[in-house]
């Protein structure tokens, strides 16, 4: 596993290394109070916390974050500090929980920052759900089955409508419905979905046929014949129509490239091999690992963790 700094971080690295007393322009700003220190706090104090002191948001929606973005997150930390502080909740233990921000805490984490700088809310449960949910929203990375899962939970645990839901994104209720819709697909396409086997243009046409059978059918068509949306709509109206759904033709030359090959065994021996690949013509596609134990994957994250991938 390569050990370079990657992206925004090396860039910063090196315009800032070239700087007199960058040191001192990377230490916090004055006006950042300590936790602890006794001075009164208001929401608009950014406050220092002791990195120990924080935890993770229970209501957090992303399930995802990517290792290397976060790599160069905390490359980049590591030269300038954190910019954006994050936001958390004072909870009676005396410990914070954090609101927003779980993916600059964890890089801030591999950084080796001992404190973090914090806005510091009051909120119940439901306020930090609330609040939570909304926050990743109004990001743009989150894939379309994270959006719909994070609408429909804050739908449900907060009693809201679809208009007080859209109210509260900034966002047309019928971009919220269409939105939901996605999660009644099968979970096989909400997969192919989240992987970008398919775009949400591909997932909402196949919503035009209630067959789950035939909509993964048509799924694995587009995956393995590049159909376009378009193309893949005019399927959808003469499926619905009767006409039945062509046969899944797999390319006839679209061998996995060699390393794939290294990729499965380097991965493969810490998982008995069950592992397998899946991907696209365009080069877009999945894997698959099936573990049978904790273990594997404890001794798959040592091998990360000292190099020996």
């Amino acid at each position: 596993m390569s050990n370079r700094v990657r992206g925004l971080g090396k860039g910063l690295g090196a315009l800032m290394g070239s700087v007199t007393g960058a040191d001192q322009l990377r230490k916090p700003v004055g006006y950042i109070k300590d936790a602890g220190s006794g001075r009164p706090l208001s929401e608009a104090d950014i406050t220092r916390i002791s990195m120990d002191m924080v935890e993770a948001n229970p209501f957090q929606p992303r399930v995802n974050f990517d290792r290397e973005s976060l790599e160069e997150l905390a490359a980049s930390i590591k030269v300038l500090g954190l910019i954006q502080p994050i936001t958390v909740r004072r909870l009676p233990s005396g410990s914070y929980q954090i609101i927003s921000g779980e993916r600059r805490f964890r890089a801030c984490r591999m950084a080796g920052m001992t404190s973090i700088p914090a806005y510091v809310r009051e909120a119940n449960d439901q306020g930090m759900l609330e609040m939570a949910l909304v926050e990743n929203l109004q990001r743009q990375d989150l894939d379309p089955i994270e959006t719909a899962l994070s609408y429909q939970r804050l739908m449900e645990e907060c009693s809201l409508t679809q208009d007080q839901m859209a109210e509260r994104v900034g966002k047309k209720r019928a971009t919220v419905a269409n939105t939901l819709r996605l999660l009644k697909l099968p979970v096989k396409i909400q997969h192919d979905l989240k992987v970008g086997l398919i775009s949400s243009g591909h997932a909402k046409a196949l919503l035009g046929i209630d067959n789950p059978e035939i909509q993964e059918r048509l799924c694995d068509l587009v995956i393995t014949q590049g159909l376009s949306v378009r193309e893949l709509e005019a399927m959808v109206r003469r499926a619905a129509e009767g006409d039945p759904v062509p046969s899944v033709r797999k390319p006839a030359s679209a061998p996995l490239p060699s390393f794939y090959d290294q990729l499965l065994s380097r991965i493969g021996k810490y998982f008995a091999n069950d592992i397998s690949v899946r991907r696209s013509a365009s080069g877009k596609g999945a894997m698959t690992i099936r573990f049978a134990s904790d273990e594997e994957v404890e001794r798959f994250l040592a091998a990360l963790d000292s190099a020996q991938l």
